[in-house]
């Protein structure tokens, strides 16, 4: 069982992130945010597929002057992803966002960044520091010869926090983003040692969808696993609802979370006598919509199958043009091939109607 870090628990409109909240999945959005239809539109498939929360970019006013009406059509908390202007972010918490992004050492003057913090205290409203690799500050570069290092990403992160706690402002998340594994990691390591806000976390610019999935898998994963992170979001060059079956899956493979059973498949091999393959995709089919945490396994044959049965929930084994039928490894039957998706299926109503 994993343990993880507990952190400080803030709100981000009706969902609570940090404390013993468990960790939540998170997207943004790549359409022009002006164009509201679209953006609700994407926002809707992201909810459908399990987004917990989402971001919008606010490049402009007109963008800032519509996040209500996008607010209003949605029911998951929006954020809005501001840079250097105290002017959009003070319109978008008048809009009634749910959270904020915005580095405060890069809003100028100060007294600016000060009416930002009074509004997000006035409406309860959580600020995160976002740090990437790519868009450091030029004097931290400068003190680590022109290299976007890991500790200077944790220093970037301490000075915008800095700031906000001497405001007397504490619901903060922060993330620490780089384009590779190494530094995202040791950076996330060094600043969750420092500080006790809830973390977001991710690799950026991980890359497209196979990549990407790698990359946000190993990355993200080794966090979890350490115990750190408190919202995830799998950054890929493709539409924004394939992140969210990954993030699914990286969190039900650490199980800290599970969207739907989990189901354990043999690699096939030269002893596999039935249509494996096409037998596994079925069952991963009919267990999609299944919204409870079961362990199903699908065997090809009796080495590995037996062991993998007394393990699962129920369990489908294969062998010549035949198979089993399992719980908890009890052998419930023996089926033809073409008889096993139609007895599969009964236990799993039979888990449903529990």
């Amino acid at each position: 069982m994993i343990k993880r870090k507990k952190t400080r628990h803030i709100l981000i409109g009706n969902v609570g992130v940090g404390g013993d909240e468990p960790v939540r999945v998170q997207s943004m959005t790549n359409t022009d945010t002006r164009n509201v239809k679209k953006t609700v539109s994407q926002i809707k498939g992201l909810e459908r597929v399990g987004c917990e929360i989402v971001r919008v970019a606010v490049p402009d006013m007109e963008a800032a002057k519509v996040l209500s009406e996008i607010k209003k059509q949605i029911s998951i908390p929006l954020v809005a992803d501001i840079h250097f202007s105290a002017d959009l972010a003070l319109e978008a918490i008048r809009q009634g966002v749910d959270k904020i992004r915005i580095n405060p050492g890069n809003v100028k003057p100060i007294e600016k960044i000060k009416e930002v913090v009074l509004a997000c205290k006035k409406k309860k409203i959580p600020i995160r520091i976002g740090v990437n690799a790519g868009s450091l500050e030029q004097e931290i570069l400068e003190q680590y010869k022109g290299e976007a290092t890991a500790k200077g990403m944790v220093q970037s992160a301490i000075k915008h926090i800095t700031i906000l706690e001497e405001l007397g402002f504490e619901d903060i998340m922060i993330s620490l983003k780089a384009s590779d594994i190494e530094r995202t990691v040791e950076a996330y390591r060094e600043l969750s040692e420092k500080v006790n806000y809830p973390l977001h976390v991710g690799v950026t610019e991980a890359g497209t969808k196979f990549r990407g999935t790698v990359m946000s898998s190993i990355g993200i994963g080794t966090l979890l696993y350490a115990g750190i992170g408190d919202t995830i979001r799998v950054s890929l060059t493709d539409d924004p609802t394939e992140e969210i079956p990954v993030a699914w899956e990286i969190l039900s493979a650490l199980d800290l979370r599970h969207r739907k059973p989990t189901v354990t498949s043999c690699p096939t091999c030269g002893r596999t006598e039935i249509d494996l393959l096409k037998l596994t995709k079925e069952v991963e089919k009919l267990v999609e919509k299944f919204p409870r945490k079961l362990h199903i396994a699908v065997m090809g044959c009796i080495v590995n199958g037996p062991g993998e049965a007394k393990e699962a929930d129920i369990a489908v084994i294969g062998g010549k043009g035949v198979g089993l039928i399992c719980r908890k490894g009890k052998i419930l039957r023996k089926v033809k091939e073409r008889d096993l998706l139609t007895e599969f299926k009964k236990e799993l109503e039979k888990e449903f109607k529990k």
